[in-house]
């Protein structure tokens, strides 16, 4: 495949993907490879052995100051006071009316005897910019230095139930005892690699940081023992299946997380952003809620296609895809929470036609 001149932002594994003829798609200003060897193959490698992704666009910034766990813990619904030296948090950046900037991941990498707290946080490529104003604005005056290594860094995801077998010999530490969430800061070659075992694909795996250097040898090195490389196509079918939001369609900054379905992160025992609101729509409960959708036949519900009950719209598919895993259709939208029960009926109008559909069980797929 021969490279373009183009506008968007490459990564520095960009010129790899293109010796592995991948097709490529601008995603949040970056270059990204959407697929390899095809989305099928690579969506069942991750399944049933291991894949790897290119996921350096996501956003880095590393955070280091006196009490960081107890400064972050405004901006976000989980309480990160208990975080121990090596642990993690899925939570979400909150604005003033509990909606949602973007999800996050904290990694807390602990303290020295002087109170100064060293963390990762790990956010969107889309909304990469956005969440440095905020965190810069709302820690101005913590005593807490951010730094921004968007540009620097690069991030691999290996993924799968092998991941562990390829990656553990890379490495002096034992993987295999690093439980989910965990993390921990090795090197490779004289170079500091940052790795968790965290993921977006519903599947055992880890996600590496480092320098382009090694990131580049390593992908070299995983090509070679013929780990699958994966793009973005077979990224979004994975995580689907798994019932994980995507930021910009499943949750924005007009939705809380309760009604993102994700309300495990909201923890009211600390004082944070948007808590009387979440306050409030607990009591009360939540409008609407974000739904998990099976189609009955095999017509896709893409995103934005209208839900009826009763030949009456009531809301609006974020995300759908055809399941490569179950060869079924799913979908995520909002219903108003009356309508919200696993067994509804719905329809989905697609191409001004009704298609039959129902509430089920989340996630879609259970490893």
């Amino acid at each position: 495949m021969t490279v373009t001149q183009s506008n968007s932002l490459q990564t520095p594994l960009y010129f790899l993907s293109v010796e592995s003829k991948a097709k490529f798609t601008d995603f949040a200003g970056w270059e990204m490879a959407l697929q390899y060897s095809g989305l099928k193959k690579e969506h069942q490698a991750v399944r049933e052995s291991v894949g790897m992704f290119d996921i350096s666009h996501m956003g880095k910034f590393s955070l280091q100051g006196k009490a960081l766990r107890s400064s972050l813990n405004y901006l976000v619904p989980s309480d990160l006071s208990n975080l121990e030296s090596g642990q993690a948090q899925y939570s979400v950046l909150l604005n003033h009316k509990g909606g949602i900037i973007d999800d996050i991941i904290f990694y807390y990498q602990g303290g020295n005897e002087e109170n100064i707290e060293s963390g990762i946080l790990i956010v969107n490529a889309s909304t990469t910019s956005k969440d440095w104003h905020w965190l810069t604005e709302n820690l101005k005056n913590q005593d807490i230095e951010l730094k921004d290594n968007s540009r620097d860094l690069a991030l691999i995801a290996l993924q799968g139930k092998n991941a562990v077998e390829y990656l553990n010999p890379l490495v002096t530490e034992d993987l295999t005892t690093l439980p989910s969430f965990g993390h921990l800061t090795t090197e490779i070659d004289a170079e500091t690699v940052f790795i968790a075992r965290t993921g977006y694909t519903g599947e055992d795996g880890f996600e590496i940081m480092t320098t382009p250097t090694i990131a580049q040898k390593l992908w070299k090195h995983f090509l070679g023992k013929n780990v699958t490389p994966c793009g973005l196509g077979c990224r979004d079918t994975l995580r689907l299946e798994a019932c994980m939001g995507l930021y910009g369609q499943d949750m924005n900054e007009e939705i809380t997380p309760l009604e993102a379905g994700i309300s495990w992160v909201v923890n009211f025992n600390h004082d944070f952003i948007g808590k009387d609101i979440l306050l409030t729509q607990k009591q009360e409960k939540v409008k609407k809620r974000l739904v998990a959708i099976e189609m009955e036949g095999k017509y896709i519900a893409r995103h934005d296609y209208p839900i009826l009950i009763n030949n009456q719209v009531v809301g609006h598919i974020t995300s759908g895809t055809l399941s490569p895993t179950l060869n079924k259709a799913i979908a995520l939208g909002y219903v108003p929470y009356n309508y919200s029960k696993i067994g509804q009926k719905l329809d989905i109008e697609i191409r001004e036609k009704l298609y039959p559909a129902r509430i089920v069980k989340k996630p879609f797929y259970h490893r």
